[in-house]
């Protein structure tokens, strides 16, 4: 069973559908990690606002019709779409693709990062969450985590979502029942493989919302400097 190839994405070689290099493999275990920590450090210091997907913040702004609720939730809706929309501009203006853009890309994932840990540890946000600073703030962690998505998108489009761990519980439990079973698999791509892709990512992002709470808890604001280093790590990954 294997998750790898041999050809490099780099230099525009062919190589199996759905299969990942070991670089891409390590950067979207490593963005997984990055992604369960954002989530989890903005939704408790920020104003319960999920700063690496909308679709929790669809479901606040939704229950908003019972209960009082946090602009900055439903601000991070737009500011993802404007966000996903600027990465692309960046990504086109570039020229770059591959592992170069995926350095760009990762660049500025780390810049955005560094300013929220900045600008949370100099506020001291987490005790104000409700703030305008604090939305202000989330505001610049949605648009790292929509850099993220679009980074993977444009750069690593074989690559599962690093976010979206619906979806990589569904393929985990679907892909084990294939593998599991002594008939033809269900679904075309080998099960082994997408079970081994799907719990990576899963204890990735267990790993970071685990690690950012204990950080949370300890640093209070400083816990931003756990996401900001492993977005830098993201940046000189060979």
């Amino acid at each position: 069973m294997s998750w790898t190839s041999s050809s490099d994405p780099e230099h525009g070689e062919p190589r199996a559908a759905n299969l990942l290099t070991g670089w891409e493999i390590r950067l979207v275990t490593l963005l997984s990690v990055i992604a369960g920590m954002v989530d989890l450090i903005g939704f408790m210091t920020l104003g319960n606002i999920f700063t690496a997907h909308i679709t929790g913040n669809l479901v606040l702004i939704s229950a908003a019709f019972l209960r009082d609720v946090n602009p900055a939730q439903a601000l991070a809706i737009p500011v993802f779409f404007i966000a996903v929309a600027a990465t692309w501009l960046i990504a086109r203006a570039s020229g770059r693709q591959g592992r170069t853009l995926v350095r760009l890309l990762s660049s500025v994932q780390f810049l955005l990062l560094a300013c929220v840990l900045m600008a949370s540890v100099a506020t001291g946000a987490s005790a104000r969450p409700q703030s305008v600073i604090a939305g202000i703030i989330a505001m610049i962690a949605v648009c790292a985590m929509a850099t993220q998505h679009a980074l993977l998108r444009l750069a690593v489009p074989n690559a599962p979502s690093t976010a979206v761990m619906t979806g990589n519980v569904t393929n985990a439990i679907l892909a084990l029942l294939d593998a599991l079973s002594s008939g033809k698999p269900l679904r075309e791509a080998t099960a082994e493989r997408r079970v081994l892709r799907s719990l990576i990512l899963l204890v990735g992002f267990l790993g970071g919302c685990v690690s950012a709470a204990v950080a949370v808890y300890a640093w209070a604001d400083w816990a931003w400097l756990l996401p900001a280093a492993l977005a830098a790590a993201a940046v000189v990954m060979r």
